[in-house]
């Protein structure tokens, strides 16, 4: 017994069958084709991550900003009251 009830010589007849019925020329391109369209989908979401995480960083960067020009105006509200 193989994998949920198929044995190994019954997956061997099945290869075999397949192999006759397209070819290996024709499987050999079928192979090809999805291992470009893995290759692909992996590239696609190391590039979504990589720009999720440079949104991120810019996100931050800007919420610094956002503080120090908060800061700062309340620092110049301070001066412009011990001025008065």
């Amino acid at each position: 017994m193989g994998m949920g009830g198929i044995s190994i010589w019954q997956l061997l007849i099945v290869l075999v069958i397949v192999l006759l019925l397209f070819g290996t020329k024709k499987l050999r391109n079928l192979g090809t084709d999805l291992g470009g369209a893995v290759k692909g989908f992996r590239s696609t979401m190391k590039d979504g991550a990589s720009a999720e995480e440079s949104s991120e960083t810019e996100g931050e960067a800007s919420q610094d900003s956002l503080a120090e020009s908060a800061e700062d105006a309340d620092s110049d509200a301070d001066k412009e009251n011990a001025k008065v």
